[in-house]
């Protein structure tokens, strides 16, 4: 029952928990030998580890050899495989060796690994690598074997129950149901920006690319099934186990605690610590915790050894399907073995068996060892032995009278080929087309075997991009995820930019904008991520700041504007404007949103303002002479109050509250050297009535009035009189044109000897003011029209032109001030009236 080894051939098992390297000695021995195999329990593994030694050996000296996939160049000489598919030509090979040896005990598998152990040999060294449960029985079965054991390079402890949204990054949770893989994933999108999502019904291509999520850093977190448990190397920290019992094809139990440790073990990886514990708040198959003898075996990798292993018979005679039958169901003879449960393909083929249209056409011992090869087909789809069944029948018929022709394969790998759909969906027809894998794989079954072993191959790859992407779509919210990391320790590692449109994006994912300095939570954030984004912003924001800020000082100062009392970037506020110590000259205030630059950053940015806002106020120059000379000793107290009432007022005040009156005559001369002009009804600065400067008033809020654009000389007028202008009925006229025509009017009446002077009404038409609103104009200033002389009877020709005259308005006289009233003797104020005479 056990295959001899050679005297010269070297047996050895190499036994221990997980994350002990056994896995990297084997490949070692495999490289320091002139051929050999390695058989592993999941594809998944194959895949990796064929990868690895492709990199040492080269492309043409490695194979991949799976159910689904063949990877075989001429002349390979190392076979990475499948426990399944591991070739048994014994001794050919100088080195062979079988990864996760314990699972000869597996119920499903375990006659697999069962007979690797007992037949599979290398021609100079075997290895059978696996946990120290099976110890006792190697050494039974094997007697000569060595026997090394080798502790775990790190330490695994107890964590005790954890809440899902407090569960540390770089952890694992593990599920034993589809369902519940779903729940937990969903809810940590929620918490923590996502998962990856690890089950054992993946593609291998998409369980990869689902590791290489997390593996990367783009997720940290990742929930599988107890898949995970089977040699995935991942760079996870802590297990979080969601469920401690499982559905084991037969009954639901609770977990061992060699399974709980195979599981929990992938916490950790080389001399990292791990922890393992559960996640609180789930109930789901029982009691959520760990018992203290579980814990204790778990920490000190100390468990009951296996007690047997299961077997079948591996060359079972083909005369007929009888005794097929009876050799598959057939009992050892050693102790330490056990006789293998049903297995899905003995199912299958009891079944198949029971149809008599099947059976009877299965004679000859040619057609019965291809009926069992075709029995063999694994069931991809998961749908149990009856319906199982069902597609094997379909096969067969097929089968039975030779291959099956490329065409009709060609059509049903093509039916599949459809990449839309969703998760469920897609994975179920990626079982459906690791079938035709499988079976373009067997040699005889298939015309154009490689053609259509290439095409189902490219098809299980493209449905599996797209189950990534919905799995990836479905669990992982990446602005989430990146967010979560800007809390976190590694946070400065993150890379923030800002682009050109002004979003700021965190490792390529935008979580808002600036609006000029202030940022801005994406509009579509959920509630929860808006918390994070402004907790982002407040750790990586100053940086992008500073850069903005720099940018400013050195060349794009002269994209700024002032609005509204504030300096703006692209529409944006940069800083405010305030009233400082005059009018013309306000105080500078940085918006509060920089307040993160640090105080030399803040202070460059500063000066660098000021000075252009100093050379922006330029247009203000004429406020400032006046604001100036109000603080000149020569002015005066009387001509102070003047230019200070002036400035206020933006450079334009009616006569009448300008106190005129009080202003000596001698210090007049003063007020023209400061560019003021004293009209009819208005006193006013000239060079202030210009567009620019009236603009700069406007925008620094200093006055707050209507503004014109272009200043025009005579507008129309309803509502709130502009800045700088003059009522005339319907229309405004500008203050400096409004004195002109006056001054033109009096030079007229100047020039008259006699009573009544003429007015020349051309000089307002060409302005744009109407007759009706020049005379309304023109009597606020004092001057009245005459009477129209109408022409005498039988008199033909014009009217008379009208004569006017004029008389002051007499507006700049002091107000008379009023006599005080006498105080009541009855008042309680009388006795102090004395006091103030």
């Amino acid at each position: 029952m056990v295959s001899k080894t050679r005297s010269d051939s070297r047996l050895r098992a190499v036994l221990g928990p997980t994350n002990t390297g056994k896995t990297h000695l084997a490949i070692e021995r495999l490289c320091g030998h002139s051929s050999g195999a390695i058989g592993f329990p999941l594809r998944l593994l194959a895949r990796e580890v064929y990868d690895k030694v492709r990199a040492i050996k080269g492309d043409r000296q490695v194979a991949l050899i799976t159910g689904e996939e063949r990877i075989e160049p001429p002349g390979a000489r190392y076979f990475l495989c499948t426990a399944e598919a591991m070739p048994r030509t014994a001794g050919e090979l100088a080195f062979v060796a079988v990864d996760e040896v314990q699972l000869a005990a597996d119920r499903e598998r375990g006659h697999i690994f069962t007979d690797r152990l007992l037949h599979a040999r290398g021609r100079e060294e075997t290895m059978l690598l696996g946990s120290s449960t099976v110890e006792p029985m190697v050494r039974a079965l094997l007697p000569e074997i060595e026997v090394e054991t080798r502790p775990r390079f790190s330490t695994l402890k107890h964590a005790g129950s954890c809440k899902l949204s407090r569960l540390p990054p770089r952890s694992a949770v593990v599920a034993f149901s589809v369902e519940q893989v779903y729940a937990v994933a969903e809810m940590l999108r929620r918490f923590r920006g996502g998962s990856a999502v690890v089950m054992g019904a993946l593609s291998p291509e998409t369980r990869n690319r689902q590791v290489e999520l997390f593996q990367s850093g783009e997720v940290d977190y990742i929930v599988a099934t107890d898949a995970i448990g089977m040699g995935l190397n991942l760079d996870v920290s802590h297990v979080a186990f969601a469920s401690l019992s499982k559905f084991d094809g037969v009954r639901q139990r609770r977990l061992t605690p060699a399974e709980m440790a195979q599981i929990a073990g992938r916490a950790g990886r080389h001399q990292q610590d791990g922890t393992f514990g559960t996640l609180s708040g789930s109930r789901n198959g029982g009691t959520l915790e760990f018992t203290d003898d579980e814990i204790y075996a778990i920490e000190q990798h100390r468990f009951a050894p296996l007690t047997h292993l299961f077997w079948r018979e591996a060359e079972p005679r083909f005369d007929s399907l009888a005794t097929l039958i009876a050799d598959l169901e057939s009992k050892p003879d050693v102790p330490e073995l056990a006789a293998a449960p049903e297995a899905i393909d003995l199912a299958v083929l009891r079944r198949l068996v029971d149809d008599l249209a099947i059976a009877d056409g299965v004679k000859t011992p040619g057609l019965v060892r291809r009926f069992w090869e075709t029995c063999q087909l694994p069931d991809f789809r998961q749908q149990g032995p009856d319906l199982h069944a069902r597609f094997v029948a379909r096969l067969w018929e097929d089968l039975r009278g030779g291959q099956i022709g490329a065409d009709f394969v060609a059509a049903r790998i093509a039916e599949l080929d459809r990449p839309e759909g969703d998760i469920d969906t897609l994975q179920g027809r990626i079982a459906a087309i690791r079938s035709w894998a499988y079976i373009c794989q067997r040699p005889d079954w298939v015309l154009a075997r490689d053609e259509m072993a290439a095409r189902a191959r490219a098809a299980e790859a493209r449905l599996s991009d797209a189950l990534h992407q919905r799995l990836t779509e479905r669990f992982v919210n990446r602005r989430t995820a990146i967010l979560m990391k800007t809390v976190g320790k590694d946070a400065g590692m993150l890379r923030v930019t800002l682009d050109e449109a002004g979003r700021v994006m965190v490792e390529d994912q935008p979580i808002g904008h600036l609006e000029g300095f202030r940022f801005v939570v994406d509009a579509g954030a959920s509630h929860e991520d808006r918390k994070l984004m402004l907790a982002a912003a407040e750790r990586h924001l100053p940086q992008l700041l500073a850069l903005k800020a720099q940018a400013l000082v050195h060349d794009e100062l002269g994209e700024l504007t002032i609005e509204q009392g504030q300096v703006l970037r692209e529409g944006r506020a940069v800083a405010q404007l305030e009233r400082g110590k005059s009018a013309s000259r306000p105080r500078l205030v940085l918006v509060r949103e920089l307040a993160v630059l640090d105080h030399a950053q803040k202070a460059r940015l500063a000066e660098a303002l000021e000075l252009w806002l100093e050379s922006s106020l330029a247009p203000l120059a004429p406020l400032r002479a006046i604001e100036e000379g109000a603080l000149s000793p020569e002015a005066g107290s009387e001509v102070r109050a003047l230019l200070l009432t002036l400035a206020s007022g933006g450079g334009s005040i009616g006569r009448e509250t300008a106190g005129l009156a009080q202003v000596p005559k001698d210090k007049r001369p003063l007020l023209r050297r400061l560019g003021v002009t004293i009209g009819s009804l208005d006193v006013f600065v000239p060079a202030l009535l210009k567009p620019a400067p009236r603009h700069l008033l406007n925008a620094i809020g200093v006055d707050r009035r209507p503004l014109r654009e272009r200043m025009e000389p005579v507008i129309a007028h309803k509502g709130p009189l502009p800045a700088g202008y003059r009522r005339a009925g319907n229309q405004a006229i500008r203050v400096d044109m409004a004195e002109k025509l006056f001054r033109a009017a009096h030079d007229q009446r100047a020039k008259s000897s006699g009573r009544g002077f003429l007015v020349d009404v051309a000089l307002a038409t060409s302005m744009g003011l109407s007759p009706d609103n020049f005379r309304l104009l023109m009597r606020d200033a004092g001057f009245r029209p005459g009477d129209s002389r109408t022409l005498a009877e039988g008199t033909f020709g014009p009217p008379a032109p009208v004569r006017w005259s004029w008389r002051p308005p007499r507006k700049d006289r002091p107000t008379p001030q009023s006599a005080p009233r006498p105080v009541a003797q009855s008042s309680a104020f009388a006795a102090l009236a004395d006091l103030v005479r």
